[in-house]
């Protein structure tokens, strides 16, 4: 299979599945593909998938993330950003890689760690998807019992927060509760495009700093 694999390119915007994967195939696939790679997976129960994202996802990626961090900052809330970190559970025989992911209830629990085992740390509190070429994998999610996962499509921002197991859409995030995000994400990532990023930073954290004020 990795002479195969290495024999496959994946264009930006397009994905590769593979089926009847192993977990043991996923591993040394994972450790064939190496860290510093555009393209990212998602497995679960067997099948593989391997994409490489176009320039406007990883826009929209990158400023919603640093919308994500600027929140967290401006409300004092201890995180840590892990970026499109692998995560998988081989019990579960789930695994995937977010386009960002932060941990923030459970950010002491994982605090100095440079490996994660997802059999015994906390799974991230947040995950973000960007749905320009790729298909989310809520499943997946569930499968790694993530609280909270944002996907983000076509200039909407959908929040989903688990209960009982699976996702169900919800108008306010777990994490960040009574702030209008639905609105407020996709209308700065907008403005990012006309105004630049900075400019769009700077009003965004004097928002949140009046949401503060308020309660």
């Amino acid at each position: 299979m990795l002479l195969e694999l290495k024999r496959i390119e994946v264009p930006p915007g397009q994905r590769v599945l593979l089926k009847d994967v192993t977990w043991q195939e996923l591993e040394t696939i994972l450790e064939d593909l190496g860290e510093h790679r555009a393209a990212r997976i998602a497995y679960h129960r067997g099948m593989l998938e391997i994409m490489a994202p176009l320039p406007e996802h990883e826009f929209d990626k990158e400023i919603i993330g640093d919308l994500i961090k600027a929140l967290l900052e401006e409300l004092d809330i201890q995180f840590l950003s892990l970026g499109s970190t692998t995560f998988k559970n081989q019990v579960m025989q789930a695994g995937i890689e977010p386009d960002q992911c932060f941990y923030i209830e459970n950010e002491s629990r994982v605090r100095g760690k440079n490996r994660l085992d997802l059999t015994v740390d906390p799974p991230p509190d947040l995950t973000l998807e960007i749905d320009v070429t790729s298909r989310t994998h809520p499943s997946i999610y569930e499968a790694l019992k993530v609280p909270e996962l944002w996907q983000f499509e076509k200039g909407k921002l959908q929040i989903n927060v688990l209960r009982d197991g699976g996702y169900v859409e919800s108008d306010s995030s777990l994490n960040f509760p009574g702030l209008p995000l639905l609105e407020v994400i996709p209308q700065c990532l907008e403005r990012s495009r006309k105004d630049g990023r900075n400019a769009v930073m700077k009003a965004f954290r004097m928002w949140v700093r009046e949401q503060v004020e308020r309660t």
